[in-house]
């Protein structure tokens, strides 16, 4: 009797044991955990990218049909209607679809309730951080009437590097140049997709880039592609 007592005793675990365990248990947990949570971004961050690419193929019939860039402001009803061939949009057909992206999410201020927030911005300006309507470097267009004088598409220096259409990071319908510094509290700007934002450029790729590059390096790779003549316009950074 006394040998199969002292056997059940070195069969069972002590506490240290058990602890050891469930510490084990815990990091394989976590490791998990963020390997799905790693996962979940990624796919994210496809399904922006796969949602530019469908705005690209719009903005290519568009520009096959009248040679023309989408007006600005009224951009995105033009690719909705006749790039995408939607003639009814409903009306909140920017929350869902190609034009919402997954990740985004807005720190929008009181003053912003109600309002409607674009995942998507639109080059209209080029290089200049503050829109400029007469001198305008991006695909805004000609003043006084931009739906009388937009953009034409021979006027694109060089259609596949320069941005048409970029991740917004303030919920407007401008993709901007400003300062990634200037962006933390615009919402989860640097989380979105791991510090990288998505572009639609005007021959219709796709590419995802840093927001470094993007908006803080002032190498001319990094400032001619915001512009239609594909210079870099470096003194218009101080205006």
């Amino acid at each position: 009797m006394m040998k199969v007592q002292r056997l059940r005793v070195q069969l069972a675990f002590t506490l240290v044991e058990l602890l050891v365990v469930i510490a084990i248990i815990g990091i394989l947990a976590a490791l998990l955990l963020t390997a799905i949570a790693h996962g979940k971004r990624r796919a994210q961050q496809v399904q922006c990218a796969s949602n530019l690419h469908q705005l690209g193929l719009a903005l290519v019939l568009y520009l096959a049909e009248d040679h023309c860039y989408p007006p600005y402001p009224g951009w995105i009803k033009a690719l909705e209607r006749q790039g995408l061939e939607i003639s009814k949009p409903a009306t909140n057909f920017l929350q869902e679809g190609v034009w919402k992206c997954p990740s985004a999410q807005f720190f929008l201020h009181s003053g912003s309730r109600g309002i409607t927030p674009v995942y998507y911005g639109y080059n209209a300006f080029g290089v200049l951080r503050v829109g400029d309507i007469t001198n305008a470097l991006g695909l805004r267009g000609y003043t006084p009437s931009d739906h009388r004088a937009p953009i034409r598409e021979s006027e694109v220096a060089n259609p596949s590097d320069m941005m048409a259409i970029g991740d917004s990071f303030n919920g407007s319908q401008d993709f901007m140049r400003t300062p990634s510094s200037e962006m933390t509290g615009w919402g989860n700007t640097f989380s979105r997709h791991q510090g990288k934002a998505n572009m639609l450029f005007c021959d219709g790729h796709v590419e995802s880039s840093t927001l470094k590059f993007l908006f803080d390096d002032t190498s001319d790779a990094a400032l001619s592609r915001w512009n239609r003549d594909h210079q870099p316009h470096r003194e218009k950074l101080t205006q």
